[in-house]
């Protein structure tokens, strides 16, 4: 399993705080120059939230790369699907935390993810503390790691769409998303021809280890 850092973020390379040199069709060929460099031919590619429009955008631009492709708590972005909720637009619009207060951003990181859980029974504050302590250690530029990924360049996917995805595809979604509303998971789904979808029941944004037991022979099953 291959695991790394995308820019700004970890042990990455960092931008300027609100100035990031990318968008996001670049994020997609750093993925698979890792395959490149690591001799890989072909890859079973997972991507949540934001690196869900990664992965699905390397499933359409390198789709010899991609062996099967799963999305979790991503969304078609389709202009009538249901909105983030008021609480995840309140809590990120808030101006967020002095990046030099290593506890503040701590506390925020935690709040934010008890955001992302949308209520659900699953969210556990002491290991997400632990957790968020753990990302603050390993990251590079806390003030660019809070920030870019908020403002970079989605661009346009090009002239293929979500119908253009062709390698089996897992749709994985929280019953309780509040970021994407499980109708956005639904509408990923109806949009890859024969994808199939995984409803992850009072789960939020997050994929929580309570859930692992479900999630993991679906993918292991799937792929």
């Amino acid at each position: 399993m291959i695991r790394f850092d995308n820019r700004d973020t970890g042990r990455s390379v960092s931008y300027p705080p609100g100035q990031p040199g990318y968008s996001l069709n670049d994020m997609v060929d750093d993925a698979i120059g890792i395959l490149d460099t690591l001799g890989i031919d072909r890859a079973h590619i997972v991507g949540r939230s934001m690196a869900g429009a990664i992965a699905a955008r390397a499933a359409l631009y390198h789709a010899d790369r991609v062996a099967s492709l799963t999305l979790v708590s991503t969304t078609s972005g389709g202009a009538d699907l249901p909105p983030m909720s008021p609480e995840f637009i309140s809590y990120t619009s808030s101006g967020g935390p002095d990046p030099a207060d290593g506890a503040a951003v701590v506390a925020f990181i935690v709040g934010l993810m008890r955001v992302y859980s949308g209520g659900s029974p699953y969210f556990d504050e002491g290991a997400m503390r632990a957790l968020a302590e753990q990302d603050l250690a390993r990251t590079r530029d806390v003030a660019s790691c809070l920030t870019n990924h908020f403002v970079i360049d989605f661009g346009e996917p090009g002239p293929a769409g979500l119908g253009d995805i062709h390698v089996p595809t897992l749709v994985v979604h929280g019953e309780q998303d509040p970021v994407f509303p499980l109708a956005h998971g639904q509408a990923l789904r109806q949009a890859i021809p024969g994808a199939e979808l995984l409803i992850l029941e009072k789960a939020g944004h997050e994929l929580p280890p309570s859930l692992w037991d479900v999630f993991v022979p679906a993918l292991v099953h799937f792929g």
